[in-house]
């Protein structure tokens, strides 16, 4: 009996983690495919997103809801602008330039950059006398130079020395064939930028409805709607948005089922047994998955740079979480030691 409730409580949060991180890297290279073969990066988010808010609406409370509160309303159509219209419009344009790995990497510097937001927002403390600041100041940097070097070093080449897996990169693609490799790593960059400042927009938004889902469901069918407005500007071609039974909607439809239903749950399911910082540590093993899958399928096209640079941004994402966990603990400690501190006071007083 122990072992299963040590399988079930251990091995099996591990396993879901790296499976979903095996299978979102799955599904960017199938992305970048359908890109490169024509596919509009603005037309994809529309439909993906389309397909998740109809996913996600029996989860969503707040539409049912008679007695609405209209104050939430403005803070969903602001996520949905922010995380959904800039941040992923961004990234797909991003992933239409260049290749996966630049998304593990520069998706790497979203801790990075959410500190030093909250730095310049006088939103925490930066004391370079607490070891936890200085980590992140650390980690903050690492990732940094990792990015930098991402963008404007990719190395040699790794040849492909296994005759029969050169049909791999003839049936997906790795590296977009609409390459430009600096504007797709800036794009990326700025959509990491995008993604801080909506995750720090969800936090206030979370505290006035706590209801994961329908702040999800909510933020997602607003931007949709405001995706498919800069969509229908940007591509007036009736034809970009014509979709056929072929490899592009399967990506949409299987994006849209694993990141508004298996992720998500997924996600909550790991967080609920194991803790908020479990689900953010597997995060940086897309760059080793991506590497893998790189050096294996796509050896032609994959530089020993990029994957050198992309581990380099997961160091340093590393450095940042475990600044980030140190300083946790140690508010944690403060508020034990006052409220074991309160009732001594109480007696004393009442002395």
């Amino acid at each position: 009996m122990e072992t299963k409730v040590m399988v079930i409580g251990e091995v099996v949060p591990c396993m879901l983690m790296v499976l979903m991180e095996v299978c979102t890297i799955g599904l960017t290279i199938l992305a970048s495919t359908v890109l490169s073969k024509g596919l509009s990066p603005f037309v994809f988010v529309v439909y993906t997103n389309a397909l998740s808010s109809i996913f996600l609406l029996p989860y969503n409370s707040f539409i049912g809801r008679r007695n609405k509160r209209d104050d939430l309303i403005p803070q969903f159509l602001l996520l949905g602008f922010v995380g959904v219209t800039m941040a992923q419009n961004l990234a797909f344009v991003g992933l239409s330039y260049s290749s996966p790995i630049v998304a593990c990497g520069m998706g790497n510097l979203i801790p990075s950059i959410s500190f030093i937001l909250a730095a310049l927002c006088r939103r925490t403390n930066v004391d370079l006398k607490n070891s936890s600041t200085r980590a992140k100041l650390i980690g903050t940097l690492i990732s940094i130079i990792g990015a930098v070097s991402l963008t404007l070093y990719r190395g040699p080449v790794i040849k492909d020395s296994s005759a029969h897996l050169r049909l791999a990169p003839q049936l997906f693609v790795f590296l977009s064939n609409n390459e430009h490799w600096v504007v797709g790593c800036i794009l990326f960059a700025t959509a990491s930028l995008t993604f801080s400042v909506w995750n720090i927009l969800q936090v206030g938004t979370l505290e006035k409805c706590p209801d994961v889902m329908t702040v999800a469901s909510s933020y997602s069918l607003f931007g949709t709607v405001q995706s498919a407005l800069l969509a229908l500007i940007i591509e007036r071609d009736p034809n970009a948005w014509r979709l056929q039974f072929d490899m592009g909607l399967l990506v949409i439809v299987s994006t849209a089922v694993f990141a508004s239903l298996i992720k998500s749950h997924v996600h909550m399911w790991c967080i609920q047994r194991k803790g908020q910082f479990y689900v953010t540590m597997f995060r940086p093993l897309g760059v080793p998955i991506a590497s893998t899958f790189g050096c294996i399928f796509f050896a032609e096209t994959f530089h020993y740079g990029s994957m050198m640079s992309a581990a380099i941004t997961g160091i340093g994402y590393y450095t940042m979480m475990w600044g980030q966990m140190r300083e946790d603990e140690s508010r944690r400690g403060k508020v034990d030691l006052v409220e074991e501190r309160t009732p001594l006071l109480q007696e004393e007083d009442q002395v």
